[in-house]
């Protein structure tokens, strides 16, 4: 959750978008704002997994997106497809590509090799540490530059999972994520309402009915 001590969670109302479906596995398009899974508190649990367990009580949890993320979250609809998507997860088969805006003018392509770990003092904040941090990869290529805001467009491809790990990585880069209330000092001065990174695609192979799916998202910012 949220470092702001005046937070008050209020995600937004609107129905879900179902982005993918098939008997197996349903993609939805989550909003900036709400909890990917329940949280601990009453007021907290409403959530994407929430809704879809009011429609599929079976469903499972394959991955995660930050309350602040916006983009492709997809569920298993029941325990088998959940076992063959998790190794799938496992095993970095599944290629995912985000849509950033990021401060600044950045140029070119590259990858961002740097270790992580949570900042267990300042919670959720994750930090780098070339101790002890997990490995953490991020491939990068910029986009647009907008003169207009002084931002760039960029795709982002993890090929680690860590938590906030696109975000840490852009913030070491120098170009920390439009409205970044966590990693970007300037986030109080964005254009955009919401934090400026959304899961657009999703490639891979379906595990029991083998064969691709591509699922995609457009950003609303």
């Amino acid at each position: 959750m949220p470092l702001d001590p005046d937070f008050i969670y209020d995600p937004p109302q609107s129905a879900l978008e179902t982005l993918y479906e098939d008997i197996d596995l349903i993609a939805i398009n989550k909003p900036a704002g709400l909890l990917s899974v329940m949280g601990r508190l009453p007021e907290h649990q409403d959530s994407a997994y929430w809704r879809i367990l009011q429609k599929f009580p079976q469903a499972k949890v394959l991955h995660r997106l930050d309350m602040a993320t916006s983009g492709i979250l997809i569920f298993a609809k029941h325990r088998e497809s959940e076992v063959a998507m998790s190794r799938q997860f496992q095993q970095r088969t599944i290629e995912k590509t985000y849509i950033a805006l990021v401060q600044g003018k950045l140029d070119g392509m590259g990858m961002i090799d740097v270790p992580l770990i949570a900042d267990w003092e300042n919670r959720p904040r994750q930090k780098i540490d070339y101790k002890i941090g997990k490995s953490a990869q991020t491939q990068y290529q910029a986009m647009q530059y907008r003169a207009e805001y002084d931002c760039t467009e960029v795709l982002l491809h993890p090929i680690t999972g860590r938590s906030h790990q696109l975000r840490v990585h852009m913030m070491h880069l120098g170009h920390p994520i439009v409205g970044d209330k966590i990693y970007n000092p300037q986030a109080k001065n964005a254009h955009t309402a919401q934090m400026a990174l959304h899961a657009s695609q999703l490639k891979f192979t379906h595990p029991l009915q083998n064969h691709e799916i591509l699922i995609n998202s457009q950003a609303n910012f």
